[in-house]
């Protein structure tokens, strides 16, 4: 990460914000891609399941792009920058992106697949926030591993 903001005085050492900001990274890094991932099938979906998956897709990537934003500026907060090129995010991120456009199938289960790859990357931060007393992003990880289990949970009843 890029040096932090000397003046920033939270109650979390420079060290400790560090460390919590590079795990905030991966997990922008991992929201994002499956943001442009959930948006590209939003567009591309075909077949008999069009209608719903598309207005779910279309829910799911508004989310996300919310969700960005908030990983985004606890960064900041912290006192770092906040990862925002495609090169930096393709860096950080264990996501895949699909190759061509999948059918709606694959679609589901490729989703499924990433929404549960962003909540393990929230739970490898959690001992980094707990460990510097960081209540702030202890909470926005918690609610972001709510957000995306319960996410795969409906997206896999689609697949029955």
């Amino acid at each position: 990460m890029t040096t932090a903001i000397k003046e920033i005085n939270i109650g979390i050492p420079t060290a400790q914000r560090e460390a919590v900001a590079h795990g905030l990274a991966k997990l922008l890094a991992d929201s994002y891609t499956l943001y442009l991932t959930t948006h590209n099938f939003h567009w591309n979906i075909t077949g008999p399941m069009f209608q719903p998956l598309h207005q779910v897709f279309e829910e799911h990537y508004l989310e996300l792009a919310e969700a960005v934003d908030t990983v985004a500026e606890r960064i900041r907060a912290l006192g770092f920058p906040a990862p925002a090129t495609y090169r930096e995010f393709s860096q950080l991120t264990r996501i895949k992106e699909p190759e061509g456009v999948p059918e709606a199938k694959a679609m589901i289960r490729h989703l499924v697949e990433a929404h549960e790859s962003v909540v393990r990357t929230a739970r490898e931060i959690l001992p980094s926030a707990q460990e510097a007393n960081d209540e702030v992003t202890i909470g926005l990880l918690t609610d972001r591993m709510t957000i995306h289990e319960k996410t795969a949970w409906m997206l896999r009843s689609f697949e029955a």
